[in-house]
């Protein structure tokens, strides 16, 4: 059993646990990432390392309440327990110091880009990084970002926080006017689609991470298969992160939509069995009240 010892709601969706895994703690890496499983029954689902600390032996993931088990997590606070965590997993990072380095993240994105830029320049690396979001409500790790990076660059899609933009048109101003050595990009497919895009055109590496597309996290169902360089990869054990020019992200996208439909119907047979629940803690509390109102009106006393 894995104890929650921090829970933070980072925006309505979006939420932070720290998690007490000592020997997880103690082996991770940048670009790592675990499997949890919140009970016996549930599914077990890989989340990214969105950092860690050895010497109190804790992991910190961010996620995003999107499916049945997400939801359930965020139902979990401090003190709760998780049934299951094994990692680290995956290949982590290639860290050295490239010289300028370009970090992107976008929405929950942003959490797994953090460590990584942080390792960058602890490791020497000139680090520029960009964070977005659709609005400012969704923005977090605004200053711990800014603490790793020698320039914070912030967009918001309705120009809630810093400049109303997607993180393309920032990232392209920089490359068409200063040297860059490498990008990396994590965040939904089509934004990392559209950055490689960018960069393409500048002929600068980039590196995007394909953690979203992740399911068992070993390799044994092959949920994860995408086309790198016309060769299939597997996500979690190849990955998750690959050189970004060569993914084909249409064929990544239209498998990101794969098990949309089951996981509507795994999210509305739990809504019902909630409603269900709920509505026989109604019943029981209605009935009770009718019986102390009964038993008030026998009573001698009465009246």
């Amino acid at each position: 059993m894995f104890k929650i010892l921090k829970k933070e709601d980072l925006s309505e969706q979006i939420t932070l646990f720290d998690i007490e895994a000592g020997d997880i703690a103690r082996k991770a890496k940048p670009g790592n990432f675990f499997i949890l499983r919140t009970h016996e029954q549930g599914e077990r689902i890989p989340l990214t390392i969105a950092d860690f600390d050895a010497d109190r032996g804790t992991i910190t993931t961010v996620f995003q309440k999107v499916g049945k088990t997400t939801h359930h997590m965020g139902t979990l606070n401090k003190g709760d327990f998780i049934t299951d965590v094994i990692g680290p997993l995956g290949n982590h990072s290639h860290i050295e110091n490239f010289g300028r380095v370009i970090c992107v993240g976008g929405g929950v994105g942003i959490a797994p880009v953090y460590p990584i830029a942080k390792a960058l320049k602890e490791t020497g690396n000139t680090v520029t990084s960009i964070i977005g979001a659709r609005t400012k409500s969704i923005l977090f790790w605004e200053e711990k970002m800014r603490n790793v990076s020698d320039d914070l660059i912030i967009t918001t899609d309705d120009g809630s926080s810093g400049a109303k933009a997607v993180v393309t048109v920032p990232l392209e101003d920089i490359l068409r006017n200063d040297k860059v050595d490498l990008v990396i990009a994590i965040g939904p497919a089509i934004m990392m689609k559209f950055v490689c895009k960018t960069t393409e055109k500048y002929r600068v590496k980039t590196i995007v991470s394909l953690n979203s597309i992740m399911i068992d996290g070993t390799g044994m169902c092959g949920g994860c298969r995408v086309e790198i360089g016309g060769e299939t990869k597997y996500t979690c054990v190849d990955g998750p992160e690959f050189n970004g020019h060569e993914v084909d992200f249409d064929l990544l996208m239209n498998r990101l939509q794969a098990y949309i439909p089951e996981e509507n119907i795994a999210m509305n047979q739990t809504e019902e069995k909630v409603e269900v629940k709920y509505n026989e803690i109604n019943k029981r509390r209605k009935k009770s009240k009718a019986q102390s109102a009964d038993e008030g009106a026998a009573s001698p006393c009465a009246g």
